[in-house]
């Protein structure tokens, strides 16, 4: 990833964090962009922090113009923002939950994707890495908006990846299973943490993905999940 300049979403959540400390290791120029963020989060001369509220479009367009600007180049975009909300019956999900799941789960990405993909295109070898849910492959109860927003990243995400093929662009989604995060195991403490997918696994396929030996993965919904 030497020379790259990549734009990390979500940079400082439990997955963000592994994920950009990845990239910076591997040698790239990382814009690290989540609601709050410092560049005391990742002390590392190649790593440069964006506050942006992803919700908000006219923000999310000026954000990729001043990196444009700064950076001369946009080459990878790795879109992990997301958020989860459970529980729910479908006839019990209140506006605030459905609205909010729309909008972290699928609105913020379209605003990104739409905003970086000019970019991306004219780097030649550009690379789009999103980060879904194993969950939302299929329909699960209680879990109505959740999985219906991160059921349609998936297809945003390879919508793009066939509209952009002419320019050398891929553009691919994650799908992990539960991960070993501290909000997991705050949120589940009896769970069996031994069956939970290690964040470094996700980070190393995502890396993978950017990289130049990936040219000819596109369009592909890649779901990875902890031992069985």
């Amino acid at each position: 990833m030497k020379d790259k300049v990549v734009f990390i979403t979500g940079a400082r959540g439990g997955l963000g964090t592994f994920i950009t400390q990845h990239f910076l290791d591997a040698g790239a120029t990382v814009i690290g962009a989540s609601r709050r963020i410092s560049k005391n989060d990742f002390p590392h001369r190649s790593f440069h922090a964006l506050p942006v509220n992803f919700t908000k479009s006219s923000e999310v367009n000026t954000v990729f113009g001043s990196v444009v600007a700064q950076f001369g180049r946009l080459d990878a975009l790795i879109h992990i923002l997301g958020g989860f909300a459970g529980g729910q019956t479908v006839d019990d999900t209140d506006d605030a939950t459905w609205e909010q799941m729309r909008d972290l789960n699928l609105t913020s990405a379209f605003y990104v994707l739409r905003a970086a993909i000019p970019h991306l295109r004219k780097s030649g070898n550009g690379r789009i890495v999103a980060i879904g849910s194993l969950a939302a492959a299929e329909a699960h109860a209680n879990l109505g908006a959740y999985v219906t927003f991160k059921s349609a990243l998936a297809t945003l995400v390879k919508t793009v990846a066939l509209e952009h093929k002419d320019a050398g662009l891929t553009a691919n989604i994650v799908l992990p299973g539960t991960m070993d995060t501290p909000a997991n195991r705050k949120a589940m403490p009896s769970a069996d943490f031994s069956k939970w997918l290690q964040p470094k696994d996700v980070a190393d396929l995502v890396l993978w993905l950017a990289g130049e030996h990936a040219g000819h993965v596109s369009g592909a919904a890649i779901p990875i999940d902890g031992p069985a």
